[in-house]
C-alpha cells in the first residue's frame, strides 16, 4: 500500500485524479477529486456547489479563453450513486444510469479528450451506497500510447472495501511534453484520518504551482449523510 503523501510529493503533474476508498474507521465512504492545471486557462479555475454535487467556474471571467475542456460537473449524485470525473462524461454517467445503462456501458460512447499531443484520458469513478454497504467503480479511457486510432478503455470494480484503504487514478503518469498519460491498475493508497486531516495532507502535499482545486467527500455508509470539504487556490 503507498502513501498518499509521497505519491502526490513525488509528482509534479499528475493532472487531474481521483481518489476513492474506505476510511480507516470503517464508517465512510471517501471520495477525493482534483485538479491541477500548467496554462492560464486550467488555473483560473475554482470549484462551486452545485445542488449535491459541484461545477468548475472560471475564478476570472476575462482570462477564459476556451471553455470546452476546463468547465464542468465532476461531481453528481443520483438517488445512491455519487459520480465523479475528470470532464463532462460526468453528465454521460449521471444519464446513462437514469436510462438503465451500467457505469461501463454509459461510458461506451465516449473516449480520451480531443487534445493531441496528450490525448488526456477520462478518469471517471463512481459510489454506490446501499443497505449500510457500498462499493464502487473506477474507469479510464485513453489512447494507445499516444495513437489515437484505438481508444483503450479499463474499468476496475472494488466490492466491499477495506477499511483504510483506497485507490487512486490520475490522468498523466509524470510532467512531461507530451504528458505520459496514466496507465496499469489504480494505484492501492492508505485512507487516514478524518475529513479535515485527510483534506489537509492531499491539498498540502499537491504541487504548490500546479495545484488548482480540490474536493473531499466522507459518506457515512450507514446513514447516507455526508460531509464536505472544497479548497480553492484562487479565493
Amino acid at each position: 500500500m503507498l502513501q498518499l503523501e509521497q505519491e502526490l510529493k513525488n509528482n509534479a503533474y499528475p493532472g487531474r485524479g481521483i481518489i476513492i476508498g474506505r476510511s480507516a474507521d470503517g464508517r465512510k465512504a471517501v471520495i477525493a477529486y482534483f485538479i491541477m492545471g500548467r496554462s492560464v486557462n486550467s488555473r483560473n479555475r475554482i470549484f462551486v456547489t452545485e445542488g449535491e454535487g459541484i461545477r468548475t467556474q472560471a475564478f476570472d471571467p476575462s482570462k477564459l479563453s476556451d471553455p470546452s475542456l476546463v468547465i464542468y460537473a465532476p461531481v453528481r449524485v443520483l438517488g445512491c450513486d455519487t459520480i465523479v470525473t475528470n470532464g463532462d462524461q460526468t453528465d454521460t454517467i449521471y444519464e446513462g444510469l437514469e436510462e438503465g445503462l451500467t457505469f461501463e456501458q454509459s461510458l461506451r460512447s465516449r473516449k480520451y479528450e480531443p487534445d493531441g499531443p496528450n490525448y488526456t484520458p477520462r478518469i471517471s469513478g463512481l459510489v454506490h451506497m446501499e443497505e449500510g454497504n457500498f462499493d464502487y467503480v473506477m474507469s479510464i479511457l485513453k489512447s494507445n500510447d499516444g495513437d489515437p486510432a484505438c481508444c483503450n478503455r479499463y474499468t476496475f470494480a472494488y466490492d466491499n472495501p477495506a477499511a483504510g484503504e483506497g485507490r487512486f487514478i490520475h490522468t498523466y503518469r509524470e510532467d512531461g511534453d507530451p504528458l505520459p498519460g496514466f496507465y496499469g491498475e489504480p494505484e492501492k493508497v492508505a485512507v487516514e484520518g478524518d475529513i479535515d486531516s485527510f483534506t489537509r495532507l492531499v491539498w498540502e502535499s499537491l504541487n504548490e504551482d500546479n495545484k488548482v482545486s480540490l474536493f473531499v467527500r466522507f459518506i457515512d455508509i450507514a446513514t447516507g449523510e455526508y460531509e464536505t470539504r472544497i479548497v480553492n487556490k484562487n479565493q
